[in-house]
């Protein structure tokens, strides 16, 4: 692994690592627990695209309307729960269960972490990078 790769790596660790630092931050300092409702959406979030097969082979994607109609449903429901993300903590406040800083709070998380992914997602398909990839 080149040095190039171990320092995008250290920087997506950081990344990841004050996302989550922000989720729970999020929690404690209002003393609500509420918002870690969120953190339940970033586990469900890339399910539907990888059981659907948005996330596998890319001889597929030419493939019958039938697969292509399942590869959609799989985006389509991976775009709902990424929704869902901003949503709960939206009706989390809405609602007075949680306070307007644990909003900015969360949603700053939520963008964190959402750059976090999409710069892995990058990094990964580049191919400058060797032996980047894991997937």
């Amino acid at each position: 692994m080149a040095i190039q790769d171990t320092r995008i790596l250290a920087g997506l660790a950081g990344s990841f690592s004050l996302g989550v630092l922000l989720q729970i931050l999020g929690c404690v300092l209002w003393h609500n627990w509420w918002p870690m409702l969120t953190a339940f959406m970033y586990v469900m979030v890339p399910m539907p695209y990888l059981f659907f097969g948005g996330g596998g082979d890319s001889s597929y994607s030419g493939g019958s309307s039938l697969v292509s109609g399942w590869i959609d449903a799989g985006k389509f429901l991976t775009g709902f729960s990424a929704v869902g993300s901003i949503a709960i903590p939206a009706i989390l406040y809405h609602a007075d269960k949680i306070a307007g800083g644990a909003l900015v709070i969360e949603l700053a998380a939520v963008v964190v972490l959402g750059a976090t992914i999409v710069a892995f997602d990058y990094f990964s398909q580049n191919s400058d990078s060797s032996g980047f990839s894991y997937y």
